[in-house]
């Protein structure tokens, strides 16, 4: 019986001794566990104090983000609108232009006829035999109307597309101008 009592008594020094060494062991990792514990806390500590500062920033940011999306959205459509206004304004501008011009021609060309007209010699007078009202005519109507038609110039002529307006103040009306010199 005494060996059994030995083995017993080796086996619990043998288990005392490794649970002390275990202990001995583990006391620096407790230490470093416990150390770690402290700095998770001051963290999560920093966190609930600093983060929603933080996110309610962030929150502002996104907010300002997109007022800031929307104004350049409407500077966008404004700039659209006036770049539009411009455009329809330099089409009107370009409108009156052509007017002016077509109207700057009309009196030039009206003004260089007047000036023909009023610097060309006065033809002398003579005796135009006219028909009195009592004797009867000579023409009859048809014949009337063939000599206006003879003189009307056909439309392709009237609308030539290469005329242009300074061709415009040579129109001479039907009338010789040596019968006026």
């Amino acid at each position: 019986m005494v060996e059994p009592l030995f083995w017993l008594g080796l086996s619990i020094v043998l288990v005392a001794t490794s649970l002390t060494a275990v202990l001995v062991a583990a006391i620096p990792a407790l230490q470093e566990l416990a150390r770690a514990a402290r700095s998770a806390e001051k963290l999560f500590d920093t966190l609930s104090r600093e983060l929603p500062p933080t996110l309610e920033a962030i929150r502002t940011t996104g907010l300002e983000i997109t007022d800031l999306t929307e104004d350049v959205s409407e500077g966008v459509k404004s700039a659209s609108q006036v770049a539009r206004q411009v455009d329809q304004s330099l089409d009107g501008a370009r409108k009156q232009a052509q007017n002016l011009q077509v109207g700057t021609r009309s009196i030039f060309v009206g003004v260089k006829t007047a000036w023909k007209t009023f610097t060309r010699q006065k033809p002398t007078r003579r005796a135009i035999e006219r028909l009195s009202i009592t004797e009867p005519s000579s023409f009859a109507v048809r014949e009337r109307e063939a000599l206006k038609s003879e003189n009307r110039l056909p439309k392709a002529e009237i609308y030539r597309s290469h005329d242009g307006y300074s061709e415009a103040s040579n129109w001479n009306n039907g009338i010789d101008e040596e019968e006026y010199f």
